[in-house]
């Protein structure tokens, strides 16, 4: 009687659970329609394989590899796309921005470019499809920067507006951006004086103030008066970048370069030649106020040391640029 009694009850049991199943097979397609269909996207540029590529980091652990553009190049290529199920889209576009980003503002970047191309109007995909894209005198103003607190990138986005889902298909490929400068019409050498009343006083001249990115900095150093004891005497180059403006405005120095130009007590009279290779080194052009919101800047550091370990030094900002 008991065995009789359990035998509806299991089949009870098994026919639920059947019915749940059934339920949730019916219930994958459905969601899988409203979260988007499964596609394959890749960004190609055209003559990729001929373009020469920067060694960007990625994290503090990684770097990335990124294509190289100049400021008035046009961006041109294309997009693969392999669907994976039908899709039906309210439209396909393609845009290049160029933004600013801060690492302590989680909001929005800053888009100082923004340019839409589309490329289908609505309707369906199906199969695999091509789509090229020729970005036509866009105006690339200011070159890529990844710093400290703050990066000006830029990049292209993909996008297919799927009907009826709540998921759209969307991809983006970076790239970099270099901008070529003209030789400065006025480029004058640089010379002061500086020193401790009574101690120390001494002249220093830079042959130029603008120096392009594989330059040679050549100057001299005048030891005028000497009453101190000097042990030794450096120079560096520091990168300051700025962002932010008031209260809320943040200074990061870095030192670039750094050389021992002199070891041993300097007499009076005597004068130190100068000279400093920016060849080799991360270094980036100056930016001044970005859509103010970043400035990178260069300084000379030249620093005295005495047997006491006390330090004198004294800052000369200079420019830097790129040379095509």
């Amino acid at each position: 009687r008991e065995n009789c009694r359990s035998k509806p009850i299991l089949e009870s049991n098994n026919s639920l659970i059947v019915g749940r199943n059934q339920r949730a097979e019916a219930s994958r397609p459905t969601m899988a329609f409203l979260f988007g269909p499964r596609c394959e996207v890749g960004i190609q540029f055209d003559k990729a394989e001929k373009r020469k590529k920067v060694e960007v980091p990625k994290t503090s652990s990684t770097k990335e590899f990124l294509y190289l553009f100049h400021g008035k190049e046009n961006v041109k290529g294309k997009v693969v796309v392999r669907p994976k199920s039908r899709i039906e889209h309210k439209g396909i576009k393609i845009s290049l921005l160029g933004v600013i980003e801060m690492v302590y503002d989680t909001g929005t970047p800053f888009e100082f470019v923004t340019v839409d191309v589309d490329l289908s109007p609505p309707g369906v995909l199906e199969t695999d499809t091509e789509f090229p894209f020729d970005f036509v005198k866009v105006n690339k103003k200011y070159e890529s920067y990844m710093g400290i607190n703050v990066q000006c990138r830029y990049f292209l986005r993909f996008d297919i507006e799927v009907k009826n889902s709540l998921a759209n298909v969307r991809k983006e490929l970076g790239f970099w951006v270099h901008n070529y400068q003209v030789v400065p019409e006025i480029n004058s050498g640089i010379k002061m004086e500086v020193g401790i009343e009574d101690c120390l006083h001494i002249e220093f001249e830079y042959n130029r103030s603008k120096y392009h990115l594989k330059d040679v900095v050549i100057g001299k150093i005048f030891f005028l008066l000497v009453r101190i004891k000097i042990k030794h005497m450096e120079l560096s180059l520091i990168k300051r970048e700025t962002t932010g403006r008031g209260p809320s405005q943040f200074n990061e120095n870095e030192t670039v370069i750094k050389y021992e130009i002199m070891d041993g007590a300097p007499v009076k009279g005597e004068c130190v030649p100068v000279r400093l290779f920016l060849c080799g080194f991360d270094l980036t052009p100056t930016y001044r106020s970005v859509q103010k919101k970043f400035s990178v800047k260069y300084y000379l550091n030249l620093v005295l040391v005495d047997e006491e370990q006390r330090r004198y030094f004294k800052q000369q900002e200079i420019t830097l640029w790129r040379k095509k």
